[in-house]
């Protein structure tokens, strides 16, 4: 900060914020002028903070994730696992300093994960993840400056169809399960057939969940509590099954590696990812093939949104079913199914009028209209017939 003099006078150069911060320059004819502006600005400094250059923030992105946790993430169901996500993504990107963290960094990240095979949908998620993070910080006021991921858009994932095991196929894969050593992968399977439910929901029971004819699902992904019914018959296995070989109020034990090795017996191809999930797809699909309700769907798997459940609504048989009947090429069947069906009657009124019973109503009619005031010609009443003499009726 200097003052200077100049041609035209005493000339104040100022940086009050120090280094990087607004840079202010004014001249004055005196010198005293001057001091006192000086002074007028080095007080408005300590009244309005934004002449202040922002400090730099020496946190690494890892000590983000660590606030993170601690202030929101050891809430969640899966804190301990999204922390563990967020902390691999920082050592990939080398640790940088939280405040030079940019979209370009993440996004250069991305493509080699998705060269070495990673899956766009698996970046989706860790995209998700790093941008959420940001988001909470800045909302608990513990990050001051913009998320860096909030411009990058996510990949676009295609659909793919959703795989489900037809009758024939449970009836093999329950016969496989039957004779697996594990004594619990049996009835978690029926579990998750009779009610939808994730694996781990199915595997984590307690006993104290089942009552009433209701299976009340608790700590589910959704976080929300939900109530299933099941049949008596389903509820007895399993009080009896928690009796003989559950562990105090747990109903079953692991069992995902015997459920794995039954359906390589069964020899039932699954697409990747949906092993023990295909159960609950399987519970979804055959639920709307039997006429079920999607609203009653979407209670039943807990979906938040009801976006979610449409994915079994074609496989409701009455879904989209006026497509069979209003599509133009079933009004142009139609039409010309009308068009035979007139031709046909009208040929078949033709030879009613050509039969002998026909010819005989005809001929009382006409006498009928001889004894009659008003007396018609034969041909006004048996049109189509031609008279001659050999074609006249025999008087009688």
């Amino acid at each position: 900060m200097t003052i200077k003099q100049v041609l035209s006078g005493w000339q104040v150069d100022i940086q009050p914020g120090g280094r990087g911060a607004r840079r202010l320059k004014k001249t004055f004819p005196t010198k005293a002028e001057a001091e006192g502006w000086k002074r007028y600005v080095l007080g408005k400094v300590q009244e309005a903070p934004e002449w202040m250059p922002a400090r730099k923030d020496p946190r690494r992105l890892s000590e983000l994730v660590e606030l993170w946790f601690v202030l929101h993430g050891s809430g969640l169901n899966a804190g301990e696992d999204t922390k563990s996500r967020l902390l691999q993504i920082c050592r990939a990107l080398g640790d940088p300093r939280a405040d030079l963290f940019t979209t370009d960094m993440f996004a250069e990240y991305r493509s080699k994960r998705l060269a070495e095979g990673i899956t766009q949908n698996n970046m989706n998620r860790e995209h998700a993840y790093m941008r959420a993070m940001f988001n909470e910080l800045k909302r608990l006021k513990k990050w001051k400056l913009g998320n860096p991921l909030s411009e990058l858009r996510a990949f676009k994932i295609q659909d793919t169809e959703l795989s489900y095991l037809t009758l024939e196929q449970i009836r093999i894969l329950l016969e496989e399960l039957q004779k697996s050593k594990n004594v619990h992968v049996m009835l978690i399977s029926k579990v998750c057939l009779a009610t939808g439910a994730r694996w781990g929901e199915a595997e984590r029971l307690r006993m104290s969940q089942v009552r009433s004819g209701v299976i009340q699902f608790v700590k589910t992904k959704s976080s929300k509590a939900r109530g299933v019914p099941v049949t008596r018959e389903l509820e007895r296995m399993l009080r009896a099954h928690r009796k003989s070989h559950g562990e105090g109020d747990r109903i079953f034990g692991s069992a995902w590696s015997a459920f794995r090795e039954a359906v390589e017996r069964a020899k039932i191809v699954l697409p990747k990812g949906q092993l023990t999930h295909v159960l609950r797809h399987t519970f979804a699909s055959h639920f709307m093939m039997n006429g079920g309700n999607i609203l009653s769907l979407q209670r039943a798997l807990g979906h938040h949104s009801l976006a979610m459940t449409m994915r079994y609504a074609h496989l409701s048989p009455e879904h989209l079913a006026e497509t069979r009947h209003l599509n133009p090429l079933a009004r142009l069947d139609a039409n010309a199914e009308e068009r035979r069906s007139r031709q046909g009657r009208t040929r078949r009124l033709e030879r009613g009028r050509r039969t002998p019973a026909a010819f005989a109503e005809r001929l009382a009619a006409s006498r009928e209209v001889r004894t009659g005031r008003a007396r018609l010609p034969l041909r006004a009443v048996m049109p189509g017939i031609a008279f001659g003499p050999a074609n006249l009726p025999a008087r009688t």
